[in-house]
């Protein structure tokens, strides 16, 4: 198939995909927004110390990238938005499986490896979320990639963002081995102080702070959205309604974690990186 440009600002590592004609006002202007995104310039040093995102140089994210490169330690998660029915932009999210291995029953994004035969991240997003919940990607425009976050097991995970018109054509068919629960969300809500707490850690004397969400739905019950994901949505809400979130947080001295990831001294302490990124909220 080949590709069609909506515009010369649609990013090419997005893929070749044909771009889909929205019957929301709303999810058009948002796809034409997405489609010119880039991720901030970095400028060498850390800014916004007030922020969840933190700006590193581009030197720092470069050895960070190296020290984890192969296809092993990069995953993509598939942040789809759609348009609820009183006009609000939510997000599908799911609960991941109590028999799995690492993190039973967390909320999570569709999402995992790269696996051989990828064409880019947007193909392993869609990917995982097709064997996941059931979500056939001819369903699933992708608009933009954010930048990469850093997991607590040194896995580069690069957002996916994909716009998902036609609710009413996506069948739900959980993968029972991997997830327990499909929900959705609305997006904004990981920018509001409402739904929002945090846990204040520490770990070899550096302190930081994890978000976590509580939402309750009427059919399912209530779900603690935290961790990885949390911050992947709260930067996505951030990009989109562009606007910060009302809350701050510590921060550890990035400077100090890179040498530290770089010399292989993190052993099995990932906690510390659990909720890391290396990616950076937008100067004024």
């Amino acid at each position: 198939m080949a590709c069609i440009a909506a515009s010369a600002c649609m990013d090419t590592e997005v893929g070749c995909q044909t771009l889909q004609t929205h019957d929301s006002e709303k999810l058009q202007s948002l796809a034409k927004l997405l489609r010119c995104y880039r991720p901030p310039s970095f400028n060498g040093e850390i800014e916004n110390a007030n922020h969840d995102h933190v700006m590193m140089s581009s030197s720092n994210i470069t050895k960070i990238m190296e020290s984890v490169a192969t296809k092993e330690r990069r995953a993509a998660v598939l942040v789809c938005l759609f348009e609820g029915p009183g006009g609000e932009l939510r997000v599908i999210l799911t609960k991941r499986s109590m028999n799995l291995s690492s993190h039973p029953g967390e909320v999570a994004l569709p999402g995992g490896k790269v696996e051989e035969g990828d064409a880019d991240d947007s193909a392993t997003a869609l990917r995982e979320a097709m064997e996941e919940i059931g979500l056939d990607p001819s369903l699933v425009e992708v608009v933009a990639n954010l930048e990469p976050f850093f997991s607590q097991h040194q896995v580069i995970v690069v957002p996916v963002v994909g716009l998902l018109s036609r609710i009413g054509d996506f069948k739900a068919a959980p993968n029972v081995d991997e997830v327990d629960a499909i929900f959705d969300a609305p997006l904004e809500m990981f920018i509001k102080e409402e739904s929002h707490r945090c846990e204040e850690r520490e770990w070899r004397s550096w302190k930081y702070t994890r978000h976590l969400f509580d939402y309750e739905t009427e059919e399912q019950g209530g779900f603690l959205i935290g961790g990885l994901t949390a911050s992947i949505l709260i930067r996505a809400a951030s990009v989109i309604y562009q606007r910060s979130p009302p809350f701050t947080t510590h921060h550890l001295d990035f400077q100090q974690l890179q040498k530290t990831i770089i010399q292989n001294t993190l052993n099995d302490s990932y906690d510390v990186v659990k909720d890391l990124t290396i990616c950076a909220t937008q100067t004024a």
